[in-house]
């Protein structure tokens, strides 16, 4: 059977390509299974220094399986509204790792995004598309009310009065669209955006690990703390990175006129 997740790790990054090609890489079971265990896995891997996520055969991610939605529900009692969102929310926890991963997460969109696949690619601490790329929240074409964070993290990166107008009318949106609203963070033309993610993966990989992770932290516990405790959050978080390796070289590099080299650590 095909691996509908694939998995590389080349100096640093590790490259996970949502791989259903034939559906563009529409999530299925199989796959969010794969998502939640590689995750966590990837988080605690100190070999680990980045991760992209991304999509098989030009597309990123279509989101749920519609088609089968339209299969679902073959015989037998109905499911209760209490069994099928406790059936639901287990997969939901992909967003929260991707969110809360200690390492710097990118989505790489080679082209369509919809539905709960553009859930998580707003779930990742950054997002580069091909100019021409397709997005669209898609939910409200097919009546449904959005999963996977889409209501948390779309507000943040486009506000609320464009998140709900995002929301309800689904439109489609393009790489350069999407470059405007602020919903990712590049857009580029198909000939450079492998060179690009690349690029950009690469600084990531080779950046500081571990008060990127921090800062991870300190940016999403802002949104539900006071000043006053996220300040002592980052009081606590400043002296953690006070003590590693890569400060310390950083602090020799800087004195002697000289680039650091972070190792992660």
């Amino acid at each position: 059977a095909m691996t509908v997740l694939l998995e590389t790790l080349d100096r640093g990054i590790a490259t996970l390509t949502m791989n259903r090609p034939e559906a563009r890489n529409a999530m299925s079971g199989e796959m969010i299974a794969a998502l939640l265990e590689a995750l966590p896995r990837l988080g605690a891997d100190n070999s680990v220094r980045c991760v992209v996520l991304t999509g098989a055969g030009g597309a990123f991610c279509a989101g749920g399986d519609v088609k089968g939605f339209a299969a679902g529900g073959g015989g037998g009692t109905p499911p209760t509204l209490e069994q099928r969102a406790q059936t639901l929310r287990p997969g939901f926890e992909v967003a929260r790792l991707l969110h809360e991963l200690p390492k710097p997460t990118l989505a790489a969109i080679p082209g369509a995004a919809a539905g709960a696949g553009l859930s998580l690619a707003l779930a990742c601490d950054l997002r580069i598309a091909v100019d021409s790329a397709k997005m669209t929240t898609a939910f409200a074409k097919v009546g449904l009310s959005g999963d996977y964070g889409m209501s948390y993290f779309l507000p943040l990166l486009v506000g609320q009065s464009k998140a709900r107008e995002l929301l309800f009318s689904a439109p489609l949106v393009t790489g350069v669209e999407a470059l405007a609203l602020g919903l990712i963070n590049r857009a580029v033309s198909a000939d450079d955006y492998e060179a690009a993610v690349q690029a950009w993966a690469t600084e990531l990989s080779q950046g500081a690990t571990v008060a990127i992770g921090y800062m991870k932290k300190n940016l999403n516990s802002a949104a539900t703390s006071t000043l006053s405790e996220l300040l002592d959050r980052e009081a606590a978080h400043m002296a953690r990175c006070f003590t590693t390796q890569d400060h310390k070289q950083a602090v020799q590099a800087f004195v002697a006129k000289e680039a650091p080299i972070f190792a992660g650590e």
